[in-house]
């Protein structure tokens, strides 16, 4: 497919598309506009958020099997996931959210060729990264024996994080491959993958663990071969299933323009590493805590219940993000702005009935994840903190996916930086150790600055100029894409 190169204000919409909202003045209106976002939003949120969730629950399901081996089985999967595992998924999965963002914004503008070559950039960016963040694996036991971890824990923690380095590796391949479907709304495929892996994870570990006895090193095999299956799977079908979005095939000027994509990369990575990392360094602080077993678990298993939640938000923010991003590549800015509002209130749904779900079930919730008495009190105990924490994330994670929609990731780490790390990291430290609030303490620190995060990003949203994103924009595919055009056909390798 041949790439646009007219100015996206006078592009012609699709026949099947409308033009932009025309201003609400009325209940009857409003109710009308709310009703067609909500259907928008949702016919590509839930089958990301099914995907998040099945993704998620193959790293969750690892932690249930582990977690009936022993507390300190348990603890270490939590610190090699929680710590190791998010210092590298937090790089990648930032950088790739860059690819989300110029990929979306040049399907809905019409450049369907872009695309492939943005992926092609992805994964250059991504495999170079993995191979430095590959050193994190390799010596987490030092690693977290710095950051004051118990030592019986650390060596056991950073042998399995080095059985699961192949995973850091496939998510190069998954994590971009996701972004470049998820643009042209293609989560179908996507869903139907995460379903199948999630039965063939069950059943690797019941295999390997139960039947085999093979323990952590059961537990790493299954989650390796899983995520690769995983990848490999989605990369073929980008590249035999998508020809108008690889109509270039392996190209040659995926390479130009590398060090602009880097940057783009580089802002995103670092406003979704900033929020990734904020639970990280509070899950650390945990770890120091006396009876650092029980703190650890007890964390873990609240904070896999907080992630079950935190799929869902994920939808709304990959559906808000795509949404946003296509709109105002289509020249729509009144539809961009109504998107978010329908997707900030459809996600306080989300976030007040997890909540009141958490309240109810506080005292039944850990006998899924421990047999232990000791570390089902601790989890009953933490679990109303658990239950505010994920109203307030229904919040950030759709505020976060407009953010990405409209290409303000380097604004956004600078608010991420102040609210979680100058704010409530501090906080939690004095709630927690100087104040002896423990694991409780810790949490509401971290809490508190996610509050401070939402009032900004709210403040952010609420004073944005649609019409001014929508040029910013326009500028930024009129320079891509035209570059593109003029090469697309002489640099292509391999015409796949």
């Amino acid at each position: 497919m041949e790439t646009q190169t007219v100015p996206l204000l006078i592009i012609k919409p699709n026949p099947d598309e409308f033009e932009d909202y025309a201003p609400v003045k009325s209940l009857e209106e409003a109710v009308s506009v709310f009703w067609k976002e909500t259907v928008k939003l949702w016919k590509i949120a839930a089958p990301v958020a099914i995907t998040m969730l099945f993704q998620f629950m193959i790293q969750s399901v690892t932690t249930i099997f582990v977690g009936h081996l022993g507390d300190l089985e348990l603890s270490t999967v939590s610190l090699a996931h929680n710590v190791i595992g998010n210092i590298s998924y937090g790089f990648l999965q930032g950088m790739a959210i860059a690819l989300g963002t110029l990929c979306g914004q040049a399907y809905g503008a019409g450049q369907v060729g872009s695309l492939g070559i943005y992926l092609q950039r992805s994964w250059i960016v991504l495999s170079i990264t993995s191979l430095i963040l590959s050193l994190a694996y390799i010596y987490a036991t030092p690693i977290l024996m710095i950051l004051g971890q118990d030592p019986q824990i650390a060596n056991l923690a950073g042998k399995y994080s080095r059985s699961i380095l192949p995973e850091m590796f496939s998510s190069t391949l998954n994590l971009s491959t996701q972004k470049f479907l998820q643009a042209q709304s293609k989560v179908g495929v996507i869903t139907w993958m995460a379903f199948a892996a999630l039965i063939a994870q069950t059943g690797l570990l019941h295999l390997f663990i139960n039947i085999f006895g093979w323990g952590l090193e059961g537990a790493a095999a299954a989650y390796n071969i899983t995520n690769w299956g995983i990848a490999v799977g989605q990369g073929v079908y980008c590249v035999f299933c998508c020809k108008d979005a690889w109509n270039t095939g392996f190209s040659w000027l995926a390479y130009k323009d590398i060090w602009a994509f880097a940057k783009l990369s580089f802002a995103s990575c670092f406003m979704f590493c900033f929020e990734l990392w904020y639970a990280m360094s509070v899950n650390i602080l945990v770890g120091v805590l006396p009876n650092a077993v029980i703190a650890l678990g007890s964390f873990s298993i609240c904070t896999n219940f907080q992630n079950w939640e935190l799929m869902l938000l994920v939808g709304i923010n990959a559906a808000i993000s795509i949404r946003v991003s296509n709109e105002l590549g289509k020249g729509h800015p009144r539809t961009a702005k109504y998107s978010v509002c329908v997707a900030v209130s459809q996600s306080l749904m989300v976030g007040t009935l997890s909540m009141i779900i958490i309240f109810i079930s506080r005292n039944y919730i850990p006998f899924i994840f421990t047999d232990s008495g000791d570390m089902q009190r601790a989890v009953a105990r933490l679990a109303y903190l658990l239950g505010v924490t994920m109203l307030l994330n229904s919040v950030t994670q759709v505020l976060s996916g407009v953010a990405v929609g409209g290409g303000w990731q380097a604004m956004v780490a600078y608010i991420n930086l102040g609210c979680y790390y100058l704010f409530g990291l501090p906080l939690a430290i004095l709630l927690g150790f100087k104040l002896k609030l423990g694991a409780m303490g810790l949490w509401g620190g971290m809490m508190s600055g996610s509050a401070l995060q939402i009032l900004f990003l709210l403040i952010l949203t609420s004073t944005t100029n649609w019409d001014t994103e929508v040029e910013q924009t326009t500028r930024r595919i009129k320079r891509w894409g035209n570059q593109e055009k003029k090469s697309d056909r002489e640099d292509s390798l391999l015409g796949l």
